[in-house]
């Protein structure tokens, strides 16, 4: 289950409209648009991910309906990133101060920002550099924080904008720390 990349020559760009029509032509798919306009599609996820993905879902949007902060998102949205490149972090999360700033219908397509907040969830078949270069990525666009969650070896990179990465080995728990404050994801779940 490895990812698929298909590059368009360069001569051939894809419109954001364009990538639009592609993704609603093909909802049982997740696509996604790098800056240089390749075309990235994803296979779906294994069991064991996506049931750690939906624990990280769930806990994410609990903490959000309960502090009412902003709005939490699961794998299925894509993001415009500033750069033009359309990106579906595993989770995230916007301010609600940012989301609401966008018009209805922008919220109704790819939301054009980049998440205040990323979470990326390694798969038992995902490599890490390319993890690694979305994570990059998202701070680079304007994320504040960002977590690289790796199972198969226990493993989180902590990704800060302006700040290197910090990678923690077991961790029974992330704090939101002032980005997302008193939101902690018990790991026990994700990596048990």
């Amino acid at each position: 289950m490895n990812t698929l990349t298909i590059n368009i020559p360069p001569s051939f760009k894809v419109t954001p409209e364009q990538f639009k029509q592609l993704a609603i032509a093909n909802r049982d798919v997740c696509l996604e648009r790098t800056a240089t306009g390749e075309i990235i599609i994803m296979p779906p996820t294994g069991g064991n991910t996506g049931k750690r993905n939906i624990e990280i879902s769930f806990q994410l949007q609990a903490w959000t309906r309960q502090t009412n902060l902003g709005v939490a998102f699961d794998s299925s949205t894509g993001f415009c990133l500033p750069n033009g490149a359309y990106r579906s972090p595993d989770a995230a999360w916007v301010s609600k101060a940012k989301w609401d700033k966008l018009t209805l219908q922008q919220q109704e397509t790819f939301p054009p920002l980049c998440p205040d907040f990323v979470i990326e969830l390694r798969s038992a078949t995902d490599n890490m550099e390319p993890l690694r270069r979305k994570m990059e990525e998202y701070m680079d666009n304007g994320a504040s924080l960002g977590w690289l969650i790796d199972p198969k070896n226990k493993l989180v990179e902590v990704w800060r904008r302006d700040r290197g990465v910090e990678v923690f080995d077991r961790p029974t728990s992330l704090s939101g720390e002032n980005i997302l404050p008193g939101f902690v994801l018990d790991l026990s779940v994700v990596f048990g």
